[in-house]
C-alpha cells in the first residue's frame, strides 16, 4: 500500500498525463509566464516564491520549468548550501535577506529559511532553542517581507513513500542523475516519520494568512509542474504587456568590408555525422 508522507489519507494516487498534452499545456504556460514577468517588471513588483518539501519531490523540476522561458537578468533561483563558519554566527535569517528581489524582479528559492523546521531539527544540526527561536520568529519575518511591499509564496511538495523510492533508486541508478543524491537524502529514508513530524510542527506555526502554505501533490512530476505553474499564474495579478509584433529592419550593407578566410580561424571540430 502506498502511504503518501504530507498528503491526507484519502489523497487519490497520481494519474498519468500524457507527453502530448503536457508539452502543450507547458507551452501555454510559459508564454504566460512571459507576460507576469514583463508585468512585474513594468510594475516594481517584487515576487518571492518557496519551494520546499520532500527529498526527490519534484521541486528542482518545477523551478526549472518555471524559469525556462524567463530572463535571468530579472528571474533568479536562490539555491543555497551550507552555511560558512562565519553565516552560522550572522543572525539565521539574515543569509537569505541578501538574495530578496529589487522592484520589478523574481526570485525562486530552491529550499529556504525552512532548513531549521526541517532538516536541520531532524538531523540535529540546530539546537532546540535555536529551533523554537525559529517558530517564533518565522511568522514575524514573513510579515515583515510582506508589509514591505513583497509577494511571498510558499509551496510544499508531497511525494508517496513509494513513489519517493523508486526516484531515489532511478537516481541510484542513471549517471547524470546519482548527483542529486546526497549522504543527506539517504538518511532521510530512515528519519521519514521525524520528518512528517516536523513538517506538520512547521505547517502549525507558519501557515499564516499573509504567506499560507499551497501543497502541491507531487507523485506525478508533469501534473504537478503544470498545476504549480497555473496556481502561481493565478496568484499575481498581471497584465499582458506583449508589445506589438516587431518588425526585423534590414541588414546593413557590405560597404567593401570583407570577412577573413575561415581557415585563419579556430573551428571548433564537427564530430557527429549526418543522419
Amino acid at each position: 500500500m502506498t502511504m503518501l508522507l504530507d498528503a491526507p489519507a484519502d489523497a487519490r494516487p497520481a494519474r498519468p498525463l500524457s507527453d502530448k498534452i503536457y508539452k502543450r499545456e507547458l507551452l501555454r504556460l510559459h508564454i504566460e509566464l512571459v507576460k507576469m514577468q514583463e508585468w512585474v517588471r513594468a510594475s516594481g513588483h517584487r515576487l518571492v516564491v518557496v519551494f520546499e518539501g520532500r527529498d526527490a519531490a519534484g521541486k528542482g523540476g518545477a523551478i526549472k520549468r518555471i524559469s525556462e522561458p524567463l530572463n535571468p537578468r530579472f528571474v533568479r533561483v536562490a539555491a543555497l548550501g551550507v552555511p560558512s563558519d562565519r553565516e552560522r554566527t550572522q543572525w539565521y535569517f539574515q543569509r537569505y535577506v541578501a538574495h530578496l528581489p529589487a522592484a520589478g524582479e523574481i526570485v525562486l528559492f530552491d529550499r529556504s529559511w525552512y532548513n531549521r523546521a526541517g532538516v536541520e531539527r531532524v538531523m540535529g544540526f540546530c539546537s532546540d532553542a535555536e529551533y523554537e527561536e525559529f517558530l517564533r520568529a518565522c511568522p514575524e519575518f514573513e510579515r515583515m517581507l510582506v508589509r514591505s511591499g513583497i509577494q511571498l509564496v510558499k509551496y510544499w511538495f508531497s511525494v508517496s513513500d513509494d513513489e519517493q523510492e523508486r526516484r531515489f533508486e532511478a537516481r541510484i541508478h542513471d549517471p547524470t542523475k546519482r548527483w542529486k543524491l546526497s549522504p543527506m537524502d539517504l538518511k532521510s529514508r530512515s528519519h521519514w516519520v521525524e520528518y512528517s513530524r516536523a513538517k506538520d510542527a512547521m505547517f502549525a506555526h507558519t501557515d499564516i494568512k499573509q504567506a499560507p502554505w499551497h501543497v502541491v501533490d507531487a507523485d506525478n512530476k508533469k501534473r504537478a509542474r503544470l498545476n504549480c505553474i497555473s496556481h502561481l499564474l493565478g496568484l499575481i495579478p498581471y497584465q499582458d504587456l506583449t508589445p506589438e509584433p516587431i518588425r526585423l529592419p534590414p541588414r546593413q550593407k557590405a560597404q567593401g568590408y570583407r570577412r577573413p578566410p575561415r581557415q585563419e580561424q579556430s573551428y571548433v571540430p564537427d564530430l557527429f555525422p549526418e543522419d
